[in-house]
């Protein structure tokens, strides 16, 4: 629990470092801007998932293995292995994107001015995935501090050097002010690479003096692909989706009637502000995935299915009862928090639908970090997929018409159904019924009143002159007294005993 509360901490504060990082670049750059670079994410997304995602996945649940056994120099080989799958993954992809960057930002992103930024992801990604692999050792042995602090420092130093740099050069035109931020975030990753790997040799010990037999390199590679294979194409397809959601919307806007800077604008506020917005409650569910998948990896191992049980009940009730009420809350006050802080009035369109759909989207991530740890990669990537797929076909079915609304519903239905299938492989794989009550229906009608008290009291607020940024924060704080309180009302406040039936 200990490694939780440390990677939570550490989240939040990286996303709210995060958060004003982006208010603050909102404003120097503007929303156009920042549409091109939110245009340039997908490729990079793309490339990690072809190159390092599975691999990431395949470190962290193999160090754990490997420390519960005691056998520290296969740690020593498995971490040589992937770097070495890493770096050959990577040559063919990068060369590519190197020579034909001109023709991938003009015919791929619809947009010749983010050639520059696409130029330097390349950097940016080999220092990202040698990083990546060298931290995934730390989350999958629970050494969860040393990763953590730097992944906060990162951001921090992130937010220093893009701004600093964009300061300092003051670029003229988009092209330049998009190479800027990717800049910006190669000096960071330079950093954050060469103190990963020092953390890590420190961390593990000399090779020479190293407990174990180790493994066969063979075997190893055969371990390391099992886990990665289908977990790296599933991410890499699911990317590749994702990625041609990305381009698409855009170009949809532009055929409903808007011209191309409206389109990437809109684009910019639903991708850089609203949703990072609504993604800050969050930042302790991606720390609770890295401690929960390499932990029911060990229970698997060692066939403690009590334990998992357990472990998963507990993890998705501290999930839920942190993300309902905060996305609720968000849902009615994210309107004057957003427009306050980023001066853009687009930022409260389709809140709620978009609320659901991070909440939903949450379900699915948190049930499918159970399925990799249980050993079901497949079931979990084929089901994203599938959702990946869906999301697609709806948003090119609904964004002509029914513009950036219709990307909502997308996200909403796509996700909801990841979430449900997710589930039923979870509920039959470690045999756990649904508690209704104490995930769901509990922390849901809290959220509700706390939502509605809230939006009353924003009102009473702002009526009595405060202006909308401290009242929509005062109403907050207010809605979030009274969820504890209707929690504790019905009983659930306190954490409940394993008392869940098993499948038969």
């Amino acid at each position: 629990m200990g490694a939780v509360v440390m990677l939570t901490v550490t989240g939040i504060l990286s996303q709210l470092v995060g958060f004003v990082y982006r208010v603050c670049l909102t404003r120097l750059a503007g929303a156009e801007i920042l549409g091109l670079y939110q245009l340039i994410l997908p490729v990079y997304s793309v490339l990690l998932s072809l190159t390092s995602v599975g691999l990431t996945t395949a470190v962290s649940n193999l160090s754990a293995r490997y420390e519960a056994l005691g056998n520290r120099r296969a740690i020593h080989q498995l971490r040589g292995q992937a770097i070495r799958l890493f770096f050959l993954l990577a040559i063919l992809p990068c060369g590519l994107l190197l020579v034909f960057s001109d023709g991938a930002s003009v015919y791929l992103l619809g947009d010749a001015r983010t050639r520059l930024g696409l130029l330097l992801l390349v950097p940016c990604l080999l220092l990202t995935g040698t990083e990546n692999l060298h931290k995934h050792y730390f989350y999958g042995t629970g050494r969860v501090t040393p990763a953590a602090l730097t992944e906060l420092a990162e951001q921090v130093l992130k937010a220093v050097f893009i701004l600093g740099l964009f300061v300092l050069i003051q670029p003229s035109g988009p092209e330049k002010a998009v190479g800027v931020i990717v800049l910006g975030m190669v000096f960071c990753e330079v950093l954050s690479a060469l103190t990963q790997l020092v953390l890590f040799r420190a961390y593990l010990g000399p090779p020479g003096r190293l407990r174990g037999e180790g493994l066969e390199n063979a075997a190893l590679r055969r371990q390391i692909g099992g886990i990665a294979l289908p977990l790296g194409l599933a991410a890499l397809l699911g990317n590749l989706i994702s990625s041609a959601n990305a381009v698409l919307i855009p170009r949809l806007l532009v055929l409903g009637g808007m011209d191309q800077g409206e389109a990437v604008s809109a684009y910019g506020v639903t991708f850089g502000m609203t949703l990072p917005m609504l993604m800050l409650p969050t930042a302790f569910l991606s720390a609770l995935g890295l401690v929960l998948t390499p932990k029911l990896s060990r229970y698997s191992a060692l066939g403690k299915q009590e334990a998992i049980r357990r472990q998963v009940r507990r993890s998705v009730e501290i999930a839920n009862r942190i993300l309902i009420p905060a996305l609720a809350l968000l849902a009615v006050l994210g309107s004057a928090i957003g427009v306050a802080l980023y001066k853009e009035p687009g930022v409260a369109d389709h809140l709620s639908l978009l609320a659901l759909g991070v909440l939903f989207s949450c379900w699915q991530s948190l049930f499918s970090w159970v399925l990799n740890g249980v050993g079901r990669q497949g079931a979990s990537a084929a089901i994203a997929l599938m959702c990946d797929g869906l999301q697609l076909l709806l948003t090119c079915l609904t964004v002509g018409r029914f513009g950036l609304g219709g990307y909502a519903v997308s996200f909403a239905a796509a996700s909801l159904l990841g979430a449900v299938l997710t589930w039923r492989v979870v509920s039959r794989e470690i045999g756990l019924r649904l508690p209704v009550f104490s995930w769901f229906a509990a922390p849901t009608l809290a959220a509700c009143l706390a939502a509605s008290c809230g939006d009353l009291m924003e009102t009473a607020l702002l009526r009595g002159g405060l202006e909308s940024l401290p009242a929509a924060c005062g109403a907050m704080v207010f809605g979030l007294l009274l969820y504890v309180a209707g929690l504790e009302a019905m009983g659930v406040g306190q954490r409940e005993h394993d008392r869940s039936p098993r499948l038969p």
